[in-house]
Parts: C-alpha cells; structure tokens; sequence
C-alpha cells in the first residue's frame, strides 16, 4: 500500500510538473506595426525553444501605440518582455515602479536594439502629387496622414525627421516648429498609432502621403497594396533603433527569466534576423543584411542624439505638455 501510494504521488508530481511546463507562457508588449513580425518570430522561437531544452512554452502579443503600451505596462499589464520602438518608452518602466533597472539598454548588444528601420512615405501609385522630400509635406493642397506623436512612437519619429530634415538645410529652431507647423495644416487626423495611420490611409483612402515606418511601407507596397501605392523615400531622414528588454520586476514575480532572456536573445540570432529582413526591417547582422542588400535603399540619416542631444531632450522640447509639438498644433487651425 506504501509503494502504491508512493507511485501515485509520484505520477501526480511528475503530471502536475508537466503541465506547469505546458502552461509556460509569455507575454510580448509590443508597438503597433509588429503584428506580422512577432507572429512569424514567436512561431520560430516556440520551436527553437522546444528543440534545445525540451521545454514547451508559448508567446502572447499585445500591440498598440507604443508609449499607450507603455503606460500600460507602467499601470499593471503584466508583460515578461517589452519590444518598444524607441528607449523613452523602455525608460518609462525604469523610471515608474522600476519595472527594469536603468542600465536596460546594457543586456543586449547593440544597445538592446536587434534592428533598424527608418522613416518613409507611401503614395498613391504613380505618386500624383510629386511628393519627393519632406518639403512637400508642408506643400498647399496635400493631405498627410501621419500618427499623433503624443501617443505614438511612430508619430515621434516623423516629427523628429522632419524638424531634422529643416535643421540640417540650416533652418533656426524657429524655422523648423514653423515648418511642422505648415505639415501639420495638412494632417487631417492624427491617429494614436501607425497601424491606425496605415488603415487611415490604405483603407479609409485618406491623405496624399503616409509618413510611417519604412517596414510598414515595405508591407503595404510589396504586398496586397503594390498596384495602389508605392514607396518615396526622402532626402534624409531619422535612423529608428526599436529596443527591446525583459520587465525584471514581472518575470521575477511569474518565474519566467529564463524563457524571457530566451526570447530576446533569440531576436539576434541569424534565424530570427532573417525574419526580420523578410519583414523589412534592417537586421543587426551583417551577413544577412549583406544577403538582403539589394532590398535597403541606401538613406543618409541621422540619430536622435546626433540631432537632439538625447531622446529624454527630445522628449521634454517636443512631446512634454506645452512643448513644441502642443505649440505647432494649437496653431492648426
């Protein structure tokens, strides 16, 4: 009777081992265009995973503007990793509960970055209005559909290009709030995320020009919407590194440190960064940016450092309440 007893908690602790390991699961809070990306990345990983450790573990996505997804995790979300496009919104999670510690960016080569992308526009075919540079976006008669920066990492990336844009022709600060303040005229809404913009644009039908991401516009016109748009890059424009990073606090709390570390460090292997590639997104490595070279147009670009000193600078000048970017559209109509 011993043994049997014995035997059945045995059975019992090995069955209730296995389905905790089942059950491991993960949760991704990403930015609003990532949707395809993760959903490719996360499959590949799951597998990955499997194959290496024997352990099975599954990835949820949650996808919206990325500082509103931020917030969010300031505000209880649980997420085990974050996969942001640009650090203010990673040090929001620092600097609110010390979700993660303040060296995040430290953990992971290339500043916890494993890609780039850039800032594009995406046309209607045969690009009717002309829209060559971001001069024209401040043209009379063209509608520009760009996210609202407030919420949205993408919009911040637009704004900052074009302020970048102005700066680099040898505009005054002055110049160049009146330069977003003519783009601005032009921007029938502002919606809080880039995901939002695109379907304002590609479905809604409308605006002129779509200013987003270069894979979203890689997405819209390599794909289903090749016969309707096309892409127009610019003159110059602002490098987006998208960073990536663990919520210390939560996977700490949930016991999934290991399966997170996992994950991110995944994002940099040649598999994954061929993932990338294919979402139009520029890989960290070199070998496979090399492979997709003739893919990724060359741009002259420029950091936010190098333009703004410092994202947290950038923050407080143009997205702080009251700053520039509030100044530009208090005056839009």
């Amino acid at each position: 009777m011993a043994v049997y007893k014995k035997l059945v908690i045995t059975v019992a602790l090995g069955l209730a081992a296995s389905i905790a390991q089942a059950e491991t699961t993960l949760l991704n809070v990403s930015y609003d265009v990532t949707r395809e990306l993760y959903k490719d990345i996360d499959a590949a990983f799951v597998a990955d995973y499997r194959q290496k450790t024997g352990e099975t573990v599954s990835v949820r996505q949650s996808h919206g503007a990325s500082s509103a997804q931020a917030l969010s995790v300031t505000q209880g979300l649980q997420a085990d990793v974050v996969t942001m496009n640009q650090p203010n919104d990673i040090d929001l999670l620092a600097e609110r509960g010390q979700l993660v510690p303040a060296n995040w960016r430290s953990r992971l080569p290339d500043a916890s970055a494993p890609y780039t992308t850039t800032m594009v526009f995406l046309v209607h075919k045969g690009n009717p209005k002309n829209i060559k540079d971001w001069s024209d976006l401040a043209r009379t008669g063209v509608q520009v559909v760009i996210a609202n920066p407030k919420t949205s990492g993408n919009g911040r990336y637009a704004y900052l290009a074009a302020w970048g844009y102005k700066k680099q022709q040898g505009a005054t600060d002055a110049q160049a709030q009146d330069f977003e303040k003519a783009i601005f005229k032009n921007v029938p809404v502002l919606d809080t995320g880039g995901r939002g913009a695109t379907t304002t644009f590609t479905q809604r039908g409308i605006g002129d020009v779509l200013v987003t991401f270069e894979n979203e516009v890689g997405l819209m016109s390599a794909g289903p919407g090749a016969k309707d748009f096309e892409a127009v890059y610019p003159s110059v424009s602002l490098l987006a590194e998208p960073p990536v990073s663990i919520v210390d606090k939560v996977v700490d709390k949930r016991g999934t440190r290991k399966q997170a570390q996992a994950y991110l460090d995944f994002l940099f292997t040649p598999a994954a960064q061929e993932i990338i590639a294919q979402h139009h997104l520029r890989p960290r490595n070199a070998d496979v940016l090399a492979k997709h070279a003739g893919e990724f147009k060359a741009l002259k670009t420029f950091t936010v450092e190098q333009m703004f000193g410092s994202w947290q600078k950038a923050q407080q000048t143009h997205f702080a309440d009251g700053g520039t970017f509030d100044q530009v559209v208090a005056d839009k109509n």
